[in-house]
């Protein structure tokens, strides 16, 4: 997303002949891109009020969306692994024999709340 936001949204510094990349020097100062046509860009790809005015909020958001995104995949996947079905503690915890282990849960459902 941050590839394709960029992209829509540079400011071309050279001709139409050379390469969008030669109007880049590293370390310079000065942004090469174009916040607001980033806003519209973004506003037109999610929709218009999703869209940021500033871009270090842009720049926070396009950074820690993938994170949550992978911390919840992960919680998702070891809820399956571990046939954890939300908050059903109908079931109780066995073990390889068929023995009942104890836990809260079944303390909890003891005392029919």
């Amino acid at each position: 997303m941050h590839g394709s936001l960029v992209t829509s949204s540079l400011i071309r510094e050279t001709t139409e002949n050379e390469s969008a990349n030669e109007g880049y020097r590293f370390g310079q100062e000065e942004e090469t891109y174009n916040i607001v046509a980033a806003h519209g860009y973004f506003g037109r790809l999610i929709f218009q009020y999703a869209s940021f005015n500033n871009s270090r909020s842009l720049h926070l958001f396009l950074a820690a969306w993938p994170v949550v995104g992978i911390w919840f995949t992960a919680l998702g996947i070891s809820t399956m692994a571990f046939n954890l079905n939300g908050f059903n503690f109908n079931q109780s915890v066995v073990d390889s024999q068929g023995r009942v282990i104890n836990t809260w849960a079944d303390i909890i459902n003891r005392a029919n709340l």
